[in-house]
């Protein structure tokens, strides 16, 4: 029992020695309490799953006696992450700071090939993001799905994030294994902010990502809880940077087409004003009056 009363002063010691700089929560004295509590016979698995349980509720100072104690930066947790996985995720900046100091992989990617960047990034976390993109983290490693942390930025509509990340160098035209990339997470979204930062970053505004879509015809197909308004900038930021209107996918859709079928009135009546030709057949030999879901929107295409 010598090393765990060892570890129970080590963390009294650094709590109040930290109390004046950042007071110990509830949930952090809780944690000190069963860790000081725990069998000897299981100190090293103690040690390392009390880590990442500070990892988690964002304890810095139980963590620092835990490493201290002996805790491993490389211990892995079920989903083969280790505390630094852990700690991105939840913005534990203290901690986060602390496993890099003493050599924790900062790229280290989980079970599911996900970073630490892509875990802060996925969960909002900007600043632990910044933080590790500081530090020299891999702005476009990939998890086992081909996700970047670009295309996650990107699907959340993060404009701060996603700044952050391309003026690193992150790769706009990067796609996952289903054949998306950040352009068309965004514009299926419609987020303008973030399709216009992707333009700008030099993003194809034309490239045929999965089953011959452009992002314009993911816009045309978008969200059904994103403004119409949004979707409509979108668009217009699209064309503007010379997508062609009248691509077809490998249905032989285009994006009139999808937005005729997916209901979305203002959007035809955007693509019909641009020049889209309604006239374009599929491969079924149907149109976009054909494929329209209303009364509303086959009304558009009447002289």
């Amino acid at each position: 029992m010598m090393r765990m009363k060892s570890l129970a002063v080590t963390l009294l010691v650094i709590a109040a020695g930290a109390a004046s700089a950042q007071p110990v929560t509830r949930v952090c004295e809780a944690l000190d309490t069963r860790i000081a509590q725990s069998p000897a016979n299981l100190e090293g698995r103690v040690l390392n799953e009390a880590l990442f349980e500070a990892a988690a509720l964002d304890c810095p100072q139980t963590a620092l006696g835990l490493l201290e104690n002996g805790a491993s930066v490389e211990a892995r947790n079920r989903f083969g992450g280790t505390p630094l996985n852990v700690a991105a995720a939840h913005g534990a900046h203290e901690i986060v700071a602390a496993l890099l100091e003493r050599g924790a992989s900062l790229d280290h990617p989980n079970l599911a090939g996900t970073s630490p960047l892509l875990a802060a990034v996925q969960e909002g976390r900007r600043r632990m993001a910044s933080y590790l993109i500081a530090a020299g983290a891999d702005v476009n490693l990939a998890n086992r799905e081909g996700v970047t942390p670009v295309m996650a930025a990107a699907f959340e509509g993060d404009r701060r994030m996603l700044t952050a990340l391309l003026e690193a160098g992150a790769d706009p035209d990067a796609e996952d294994r289903h054949g998306k990339g950040a352009l068309v997470y965004a514009a299926g979204r419609a987020f303008p902010a973030s399709v216009e930062l992707l333009l700008e970053a030099d993003a194809d505004p034309d490239r045929v990502w999965g089953h011959k879509l452009t992002a314009l015809m993911w816009v045309a197909g978008h969200s059904n809880d994103a403004p119409a308004a949004d979707g409509l900038a979108v668009a217009a930021a699209l064309l503007d940077a010379g997508a062609r209107i009248d691509l077809q996918d490998d249905r032989g859709r285009t994006a009139l087409m999808i937005a005729a079928e997916r209901g979305h009135a203002q959007m035809v009546e955007y693509l019909l004003d641009a020049g889209a030709d309604p006239g374009i057949r599929d491969n079924m030999g149907m149109t976009a009056p054909d494929l329209a879901v209303s009364d509303e929107i086959r009304s558009l295409f009447r002289p």
